[in-house]
């Protein structure tokens, strides 16, 4: 087993590393290089004396060699696929389908986004139309054989795909979730004409009913695979050592099977955040501080080991945007989701994402209007107060002219980025100005609390909006601006504390090492729920088979003795959507029932009524296998004397409204001792990010190093 591990999490700005070593952790920020992500990974990994530069060579050069005798691991979130979908940079995609179909990718459904809108705008499809091709084959709906695959038609229809020069095919037939027998043979066919050419099937990568979100599902993987596939390759190569990657659903997965499904990662880095914040939280509230410590609020333990009862918020806010996920009790998952417009069926951790991160930038509308967002200044040029190049003003130059960063403290003070404050402030002059005379700090202000109605929204969206109530839970924000505007959306939002881990600025990357090994296999059924509690073999015969498939993967990633849970997607008759209910194991009778009630229990909480009388349809099995990542031991210190005043350094004006600045205690986290604590409004510095603690709020220090801030009042 290696003894040390990195995670490592590509961002908008900064590229964050977090280094497990003999239970230490290290941790490390790089700036983020768009145009070649792997340069500063190499970079941050050389500067952490992680790799070796050869004699002669900058830190940067793409030829480092990592050290002979270091046994090291990685575990990776990326944004590649994301930004590829998202600014239409991935592979020329062909796709073959069956004969009549190859429109589906273009007709997809009647929705109307904008509901009022005359003239609907939809993205375009990945595949243009002189890139789809027909196959005559055709299946009914259950599998069986109507007109027998062409094979003759179709060596002429690979010589023409071949002429046509794609870098990627996804080969998607009708019903082929049923018998996925002709798109195999189809398969073998392109493959003896294109020896080259990267297929996807829709059978191997989304075996489930609805024809249009199959294809897209196929036709993105298709697309992403040629450009996910050079880049884990070349990474894999430089660093000399096994690489796992984070997917969407929030377990890890290794470099051959991410290269062959790279749809799974689109969701890459901010599915590590979540994982971190829950399994940390877990930690935490297995022994919380004392209710004296926290404003005479107390928190209830949690057993460890038992899944976290208290219930967590994640506040995700990097330099590009924000992610917010609400786990009640668990990490919620859903198999749901869009991604630049188009339908992504594969499973993702249920996040929400808006376009407000530190590097959000600050303009007037047409209106006279102040907006923040969604575009950024990302890494380059990256805020005015970077010095590269940067004009128009951003969340962090706001936050830099509030005082709520330091200039002297960012990145712990290392100098490795010097922040301008004189330059941040003349941007905001001009901002202010066309917003009709107001200050520095009032347009500070004003991008602060523009940037945070954005964030509260989506807040919001995942909780009051699906019927959960903020007060009831612990907001964990994290990123490397999430500590600079938490109390100000706990106090929006009722929540009463705030848990913040000893590195919350590299949090993402931290979950990428604590992460399990996964994969998840699903098969759609269609089937009344009765008839399948009455006979359940049929059921019992496709987990069986998913089993297996999940298995041979786990294998391949060194997992033996996977632990296994199956779930069914349920719904009643008629409805166009279903809710994803556990299973219990072994899958008999007995344990369909407890599904269906499951359902009905669901849908009660869920949309507020259940149908007990109608007849439920089981629409698809899943099975997810998962082998245990690293598990996380934080050294637990007893608690001392609350005097925090060894750990301050000073104080500082911070403006938290626009007449007047309030004198702030400036604290050094690595200074603050388990037993610690102290009143708003105070600043806390450390590497990997600035914590605000906002006038109103109380913070203490547990057992475990974490930092908990309460509301001086409900």
């Amino acid at each position: 087993m290696p003894t040390t591990l990195v995670g490592i999490d590509v961002g908008g700005t900064f590229t964050d590393f977090a280094l497990l070593e003999d239970g230490r952790l290290r941790v490390h920020k790089e700036t983020t290089t768009p145009a070649d992500q792997s340069q500063a990974i190499l970079t941050g990994l050389t500067r952490m004396g992680i790799l070796a530069a050869p004699e002669g060579h900058p830190t940067a050069d793409a030829e480092l060699a990592p050290h002979s005798d270091a046994p090291y691991s990685f575990a990776h979130g990326t944004t590649i696929a994301t930004n590829a979908l998202l600014e239409r940079q991935g592979a020329r995609t062909a796709l073959l389908t069956t004969a009549g179909f190859v429109d589906v990718i273009e007709i997809g459904r009647q929705n109307r986004p904008h509901l009022y809108e005359l003239h609907q705008r939809r993205p375009a499809p990945l595949t243009p139309p002189d890139l789809r091709f027909e196959a005559i084959e055709r299946l009914d709906i259950h599998g069986a054989v109507l007109t027998p695959l062409d094979e003759k038609a179709l060596y002429r229809t690979a010589a023409a795909i071949a002429a046509a020069e794609p870098e990627s095919l996804a080969i998607c037939f009708l019903f082929s979730f049923r018998n996925p027998r002709h798109e195999q043979r189809a398969a073998r066919i392109l493959r003896q004409a294109c020896p080259r050419l990267p297929i996807s099937l829709s059978s191997d990568i989304l075996p489930e009913h609805r024809e249009y979100e199959r294809t897209a599902t196929t036709v993105i993987n298709a697309y992403l695979r040629p450009l996910v596939s050079r880049y884990l390759e070349r990474l894999s190569d430089t660093l000399g050592a096994p690489i796992r990657v984070m997917q969407s659903n929030g377990g890890a997965m290794g470099t051959a099977q991410a290269a062959q499904e790279p749809a799974r990662l689109v969701l890459s880095g901010p599915a590590g955040g979540v994982v971190g914040a829950f399994r940390l939280a877990q930690l935490a509230m297995a022994s919380p501080p004392p209710s004296r410590a926290l404003q005479g609020r107390a928190i209830q333990p949690v057993k460890e080991g038992q899944g976290a009862r208290g219930r967590i918020i994640t506040f995700d806010m990097g330099g590009t945007s924000t992610d917010v996920a609400l786990c009640p009790h668990t990490i919620p998952r859903t198999t749901e989701s869009e991604v630049a417009g188009l339908p992504l069926r594969l499973p993702i951790i249920d996040i929400h994402t808006v376009g407000a991160g530190g590097g959000s930038l600050a303009r007037v509308d047409v209106g006279g209007g102040l907006r923040v967002g969604p575009e950024s200044a990302g890494a380059v040029p990256g805020p005015v107060c970077y010095g590269r190049g940067g004009q128009q003003p951003t969340v962090t130059d706001a936050n830099l002219a509030l005082g709520r960063l330091d200039a002297g403290q960012f990145l712990g003070g290392s100098g490795a980025l010097a922040l301008d404050v004189t330059a941040a402030e003349s941007a905001l002059a001009d901002l202010g100005a066309r917003l009709g005379g107001l200050s520095v700090q009032e347009a500070a202000l004003g991008v602060a609390r523009v940037a945070n109605a954005t964030m509260e929204r989506a807040l919001r969206r995942v909780s009051v909006e699906r019927g959960y109530d903020p007060r009831d839970f612990i907001l964990v924000p994290f990123g490397g601006a999430g500590p600079l505007h938490a109390c100000d959306l706990a106090d929006a939002l009722g929540v009463p504390y705030i848990f913040l881990p000893p590195a919350p600025g590299v949090l993402s990357a931290l979950g990428l090492l604590i992460a399990d090994v996964a994969h998840e296999s699903s098969q759609t059924l269609l089937i009344e729920a009765e008839k399948l509690a009455a006979r359940p073999s049929p059921l019992q015969e496709k987990i069986a088979a998913l089993a297996e498939r999940v298995q041979t993967v786990l294998t391949a990633e060194g997992i033996s003795a996977p632990a296994l849970e199956a779930s069914l997607d349920i719904r009643y008759r008629g409805q166009s959507y279903e809710l994803s209910v556990p299973l219990a194991h072994p899958a008999t009778s007995a344990a369909v029932r407890q599904s269906i009630e499951a359902f009905h229990a669901a849908h009660a909480a869920r949309y507020g009524y259940a149908m007990r009388d109608e007849t439920v349809e089981i629409v698809t099995v899943r099975l997810r296998g998962a082998g245990p990542g690293v598990e996380l031991h934080l050294t637990r210190e007893a608690l001392g004397p609350p005097d925090a005043n060894r750990a301050r350094v000073g104080t500082k004006p911070i403006w938290f409204r626009s007449d007047s600045p309030d004198e702030s205690a400036c604290y050094d986290r690595a200074r603050l001792r388990p037993g610690h604590r102290f009143d708003g409004p105070a600043i806390i510095f450390q590497f990997d990010t600035t914590i605000i603690v906002a006038p109103g709020w109380a913070a203490c220090v547990d057992e475990r190093h974490n930092l908990w801030l309460a509301r001086a009042n409900g």
